[in-house]
């Protein structure tokens, strides 16, 4: 699971595939969804940017 900028989508699928390697990722809009038990990150995983995705 990946909380990534816009930016780094394409990094984060790539990761995921590698360590998934059949499983296809869901992309979720991480400012149109929320959460009961969990607070996603504010941060994008590889950068300093807002975390707008998360790829799982």
């Amino acid at each position: 699971m990946y909380c990534v900028c816009k930016q780094h989508i394409e990094t984060a699928l790539d990761q995921f595939l590698a360590e998934y390697e059949d499983a296809a990722p869901d992309l979720v809009n991480l400012k149109e969804t929320e959460f009961s038990d969990w607070d996603p990150p504010l941060k994008c995983a590889h950068c300093e940017e807002s975390a707008e995705v998360l790829v799982v």
